[in-house]
């Protein structure tokens, strides 16, 4: 594969002004690990950059780096990040939503509900159950069970079932 079209090796520093996070992810930080991280970029710097969609508005939407995008911005006061652009070709919001999925379950772990509401919105949007499974790294188990959390008579409402039989 041509290493100059791996986003790594494209790193560019953008105005925080210019990005935003999404509305989607399920990630949750705790604050010991947000002062750690904090520590870290003071300490080391930036190590990851920001992976970032670019919208058609200009502004570059947070797809992983949503807590590296809060501290330097708030907590250390900066004026640009380090961000890389992904997805170009992928301008889905399911797209978008699969890609966070992908690059937060690497590494650790999402809170249920939240994870829920993806699925669901995902299944909203048409996305098979297999296709949910495939972008977002689970098996058909995983994706019914998040299905059920958030409420499987609308998951279910306009499929077809046999009629159920009564007991004599």
């Amino acid at each position: 594969m041509n290493k100059s079209k791996h986003p790594v090796n494209n790193v560019i520093w953008v105005s925080v002004d210019k990005i935003q996070a999404n509305d989607y992810n399920p990630n949750h930080v705790a604050k010991k690990e947000m002062e750690l991280l904090q520590l870290s970029i003071e300490s080391d710097g930036f190590t990851q950059p920001i992976v970032v969609w670019e919208r058609e508005d200009g502004i570059y939407e947070v797809v992983d780096g949503f807590h590296r995008h809060i501290v330097g911005k708030n907590k250390l006061g900066m004026k640009e990040l380090p961000v890389v652009v992904v997805g170009s070709d992928r301008t889905g919001r399911g797209d978008r939503i699969s890609s966070t999925i992908r690059h937060n379950r690497a590494r650790g772990k999402h809170k249920i509900d939240s994870m829920s509401e993806i699925v669901v919105e995902l299944s909203k949007r048409n996305w098979s159950d297999k296709r949910i499974a495939k972008e977002l790294g689970m098996d058909a188990d995983e994706v019914l069970r998040l299905k059920q959390i958030s409420g499987i008579a609308e998951l279910f409402k306009d499929e077809e079932f046999s009629k159920s039989w009564i007991p004599e």
